[in-house]
């Protein structure tokens, strides 16, 4: 299992917050220098602690790094969901595959013991219960959980992605510089899909190498890409999924050491911390009442991380 260094990556780590499906870049200012390439951290089922019944199997073997790995024990053709509700009571619900593959899953709510429940479809919209279990939680890297694939930000050493990102900051010696790399790359280089928002459907999961390929996808496929991008990078990263006033959005938000967690796209005016979002600011070409709407963080309720 790769472990990070202690502080030392984050007193030079820099980080930018992007929502995003297109837009102009906005940064923070910095003189800080960041690591050498970092080594990209895989989710592994060590097999070491495993939680499980005849029918379903959980590796919390690596569950202090913030992550646990599911998989329903054999291929079958009915549908799967894992249910993880942690310490913060917020309940994430995701499907399983049904080749009976180990995915791996976030401990988003931090240290305290999460409830672990899979679920059979036994006809319709209803469920039975395969598998149900708690798990207390000691996680000895709170960034540990973004700075690595999951379901949903899905990639591997040798990703496509992964290879784009290195290649774009392999002149740039700060953060900040990958930072600006990475995001002014997804941005001339996709283009928004109109007619795959029209039609994706309920729980839509982006493939980041397609997307790349495809050069082109959804707001959620954006913030995948460039999350996919910046942990291979050492920079952590969340994917947020939430609600930009009463419309469903994805934005990423990463750590600046100075500040903690900095929701929604933000740079630093000389005095102070400014919101942005170039989704909405892009499609309003920058109008007055669309800025000071973007730029009113309580517009932005935050539901789930990833």
């Amino acid at each position: 299992m790769h472990r990070l260094s202690k502080t030392a990556l984050y007193k030079k780590t820099i980080a930018l917050v992007v929502c995003l499906c297109f837009g102009t870049m906005v940064f923070v200012p910095s003189a800080l220098a960041a690591e050498s390439a970092p080594t990209i951290l895989e989710p592994v089922a060590s097999g070491i602690t495993v939680l499980s019944n005849e029918k379903a199997m959980i590796d919390a073997s690596n569950a202090k790094d913030g992550y646990i790995m599911a998989a329903y024990k054999q291929a079958v053709d009915k549908k799967l969901k894992l249910r993880i509700t942690g310490p913060d009571k917020t309940v994430y619900t995701y499907n399983l595959n049904q080749e009976g593959k180990y995915e791996t899953f976030p401990l988003s709510g931090g240290e305290g013991t999460y409830s672990i429940v899979v679920y059979e479809n036994i006809s319709g919209n209803k469920y039975a219960t395969a598998y149900s279990t708690t798990l207390t939680v000691m996680i000895t890297d709170a960034y540990a959980p973004y700075l690595r694939a999951n379901q949903y930000v899905n990639y591997q050493a040798d990703s496509e992605v992964v290879k784009k990102a290195a290649e774009l900051v392999q002149d740039k010696t700060t953060a900040l510089e990958k930072i600006a790399a990475v995001y002014k790359y997804t941005i001339t280089t996709l283009t928004y899909d109109q007619e795959k928002a029209k039609t994706v459907q309920t729980g839509y999961l982006p493939d980041v190498d397609k997307v790349l390929a495809e050069q082109k996808g959804i707001c959620f496929d954006y913030a995948a890409v460039m999350t996919a991008m910046l942990r291979s990078q050492g920079i952590p990263t969340r994917l947020v999924v939430g609600y930009a006033g009463e419309v469903y959005h994805a934005w990423i938000n990463t750590f600046i050491p100075e500040k903690g967690w900095v929701e929604g796209m933000i740079y630093f005016d000389g005095e102070t911390w400014k919101l942005m979002d170039p989704t909405f600011a892009s499609s309003a070409k920058q109008s007055k009442q669309m800025m000071e709407y973007i730029g009113n963080g309580n517009n932005y309720t935050a539901k789930y991380l990833y």
